[in-house]
């Protein structure tokens, strides 16, 4: 997010890391026109700027952080989910995939709710991680790349996008996570069934 302190100095990504960082990287994502937000978990736990910004649901990405049920103060609880991915080496890109089409999911989820179910409505999705810089910048990437490749027909394409969005530079999302999308994409394009079936 290219966040300063007073006297222009950067901060930190620790620093940055202790504010909330929330920003809108699509609108009109589904057919109800909902919002994906990128952001860091501090974001993700503020209630009073999930629901200025219309966010009911929430995806974390981060294996080491447990995000706990948060409730918004129109009464609805927001809908947590939680893929976690490593910070680094580690990963599997078939794991990353799984996170993609579980975000598909949460953005075209229905919400009629039921009486046993916590109070909750449709809204924009947020996805973050730690810091939301690597993360979760690669699997929205990924995402818009493989569920809209008319406007991102290449995963660079979709890759500039959201770290112009994010306010990232070239070494974010990190080399791990880089070659962990691009180690998805191929196994995607591989498959018959690919994104002009399951992302429709």
């Amino acid at each position: 997010m290219n966040m300063s302190h007073n006297d222009n100095r950067p901060m930190t990504e620790e620093e940055e890391d202790r504010l909330p960082a929330l920003l809108p990287v699509l609108a009109d994502i589904d057919a109800a026109g909902k919002t994906l937000f990128i952001g860091n978990a501090v974001a993700a736990n503020d209630a009073v700027l999930l629901l200025r910004n219309g966010i009911t649901s929430t995806m974390n990405l981060a294996v080491n952080i447990e995000m706990p049920p948060l409730a918004l103060d129109d009464g609805s609880v927001v809908r947590r989910t939680h893929i976690g991915l490593i910070d680094g080496p580690g990963n599997i890109a078939h794991h990353l995939l799984g996170a993609v089409l579980v975000l598909h999911g949460i953005i075209n989820q229905q919400s009629p709710g039921k009486a046993h179910y916590p109070p909750h409505r449709a809204g924009n999705v947020l996805v973050h991680c730690r810091g939301g810089r690597s993360r979760s910048a690669g699997t929205i990437a990924l995402y818009l790349h493989l569920a809209q490749p008319e406007r991102f027909p290449a995963f660079e394409d979709a890759l500039l996008h959201v770290r112009s969005c994010r306010g990232l530079d070239e070494t974010q999302p990190q080399p791990a996570m880089l070659d962990l999308c691009r180690q998805a994409v191929a196994i995607w394009n591989r498959s018959a069934e690919n994104s002009h079936v399951l992302l429709r």
